[in-house]
């Protein structure tokens, strides 16, 4: 299942060329996986009270085009492959127009207590329901 998150891009979050910061789009990130996570019943407090973590192990990311001041974005987030151990994920950023902006791909680490540790079976099958076959 793929995740939209819509927001808008804001003078705090821009450089001197009125352009989005790069250290401003994890940010952005996050909150769109937050959401996503929400939208799955598996909120971060929720995950926190079962003690299951999600720690990002690698990202890779592509800046194809700026993301301009007060433009309104969407970012699209899904994960395309999971395992008990670690989870896929994907996200791009469009602009107001439609065009594809940024790309992210990441390894989360499915942990608890700070390690590294498998997800349960139930939760396991649980996120496998919204998986996204397109990576």
């Amino acid at each position: 299942m793929i995740f939209e998150f819509k927001k808008k891009i804001y003078g705090y979050e821009c450089d001197i060329y009125g352009h989005m910061n790069n250290a401003n789009y994890l940010m952005m990130l996050e909150a769109a996986r937050s959401d996503a996570l929400s939208e799955m019943d598996m909120s971060i407090a929720k995950l926190l009270e079962m003690h299951i973590q999600l720690f990002i192990l690698h990202y890779e990311l592509d800046y194809l085009k700026a993301l301009d001041l007060e433009d309104v974005v969407t970012v699209k987030s899904w994960f395309y492959d999971i395992n008990r151990l670690k989870g896929f994920w994907r996200q791009e950023v469009y602009n107001s127009l439609g065009e594809l902006c940024f790309t992210a791909k990441f390894t989360v680490v499915h942990a608890s207590g700070g390690k590294a540790k498998r997800l349960p079976v139930d939760i396991y099958e649980h996120f496998k329901e919204f998986m996204e076959n397109s990576q």
